[in-house]
């Protein structure tokens, strides 16, 4: 028969003051209970808690030393408010791991980066339709899961976050795995590293929560305020590049004839020079123009639909208009003319090395690779005269001339599909400089001039 608690007294030091020696309890649910243990100078709080997982037997663990002197906050004891509060934070905590190692084996968080990772390579697997490895996968196991040996590349060891079980996952640990990343890691890298491991985490809520309890109700708050703190700033490092990156419209012109004989030494036949025509004459990511179809080159109303990109949260599904020149439609016509309107626009060969011989031969045709364009382009900024151009060069320049040419930020921002924000975060200054032209082009003259020198203004007071 199961006994009725007796509640003692515990809930101020005087009342304390009177108990005898031994533990005393308090209720706290109906299955668990805040305890005061009176020693021969002082007593200490503990909680029990029923642990059905184990016989139905009671559990129990210390909390910390009492004050015993007065009921005010003191550092290194605990008041029986405090005591309370602590046990309760305990309990959840407590229940939450037993729940979860009754229900089998503990996620930690190199399960959830594991789950992620899979996801991520079949939904980037599923946009080019072909098998790939995901960006944040490469970044993951480099800097959470570890990696082996593997050619020239080194065998990384696992980050110590990887085995922390998520159900006992604290703050702590995910701001030392932040201070742990390397010191020469750029800041961008470091940021989308972050952005990767968070996704992760915030994903294994939904699958190790809701039903089997496997994860304690703050965890989606450890998470956000882990990640929270101290927000990695890369605006000192993308300005510097933005200053050198903004081409003049005769530095694009130089780069895209270079881009053509490049085109015609290594035999593209024409596909690397039509796709750097893009990407000069819309600003877009390399991602989106490599997505675009032959039915987005709308040749009569001289404009691209150029699809959204698939940064940020939502939003960037639909295609945006951009307006072209006659030069460009004419430059993309050979990947237009004959071809099925769901076609990629801009594609190139790809190759096949002969079975038995290191020769190589024509494949397919297929949509270009982000890595494809490393090389060629090396090339084409040698020939241009211009080295340190970069291909996101192209983006910043097409920015910053719609910028200067009096468009509203709003408009810039919608046709390079991106925020307002971002547009005055990264080109304020030359923000500024296209406003302060436009204000000078609406200066009149106020001051009457009569042979050079100044006429008196009527109805001056005197």
């Amino acid at each position: 028969m199961t006994r009725t608690l007796i509640e003692a007294q515990i809930t101020t030091a005087k009342a304390r003051s009177k108990l005898g020696a031994g533990v005393h309890w308090r209720r706290l649910d109906a299955e668990a209970h805040l305890g005061y243990r009176r020693g021969a100078r002082s007593g200490v709080w503990l909680v029990r808690w029923r642990n059905h997982y184990d016989g139905a037997n009671y559990k129990q663990a210390p909390i910390g030393p009492a004050n015993d002197l007065n009921d005010k906050p003191t550092e290194g004891t605990l008041t029986f408010q405090e005591a309370e509060k602590q046990a309760r934070k305990c309990l959840a905590i407590f229940r939450t791991e037993e729940a979860a190692r009754a229900a089998g084996p503990a996620p930690a968080v190199s399960t959830a980066v594991e789950a992620y990772i899979r996801e991520r390579n079949a939904r980037d697997s599923r946009r080019v339709g072909r098998e790939i490895r995901s960006d944040a996968g490469r970044r993951l196991r480099r800097y959470v899961l570890g990696q082996e040996k593997r050619g020239n590349r080194e065998a990384v060891k696992a980050a110590p976050l990887a085995a922390v079980y998520l159900h006992a996952l604290k703050e702590d640990d995910l701001l030392g795995w932040r201070e742990d990343l390397p010191e020469g890691l750029k800041a961008t890298t470091k940021q989308r590293l972050i952005n990767d491991l968070k996704a992760a985490l915030n994903a294994a809520w939904p699958r190790f929560s809701a039903e089997e309890k496997k994860l304690h109700p703050t965890f989606l708050s450890i998470v956000k305020d882990g990640f929270k703190a101290e927000r990695i700033d890369d605006d000192d490092e993308a300005s510097v590049a933005r200053d050198n990156q903004i081409l003049t419209d005769a530095q694009i012109g130089i780069l895209l004839r270079a881009a053509a004989e490049i085109d015609a030494d290594q035999g593209y036949e024409g596909d690397l020079y039509r796709l750097v025509v893009c990407l000069a004459a819309t600003g877009a990511r390399f991602a989106q123009a490599r997505r675009m179809r032959v039915n987005d080159a709308q040749i009569k109303e001289r404009r691209l639909m150029m699809p959204g990109s698939y940064k940020g949260r939502g939003g960037n599904g639909g295609a945006v208009p951009i307006p072209v020149g006659q030069d460009v439609i004419e430059a993309l016509l050979p990947a237009i003319a004959g071809r099925p309107n769901e076609a990629p626009l801009l594609e190139r060969w790809s190759y096949d090395q002969e079975a038995g011989s290191i020769a190589w031969k024509k494949s397919e045709r297929a949509p270009w690779k982000t890595a494809e364009l490393v090389r060629p382009w090396r090339a084409i900024r040698e020939r241009a005269g211009l080295p340190a151009a970069i291909p996101y060069a192209l983006r910043h320049s097409s920015i910053v001339r719609a910028l200067r040419n009096g468009l509203p930020i709003q408009h810039v921002a919608k046709l390079h599909n991106t925020s307002v924000k971002m547009i005055e975060r990264h080109y304020a200054k030359y923000i500024a400089s296209a406003l302060e032209d436009l204000a000078r082009a609406a200066v009149v003259p106020l001051v009457p001039q009569h042979g050079g020198n100044v006429v008196r203004m009527e109805g001056r007071a005197r």
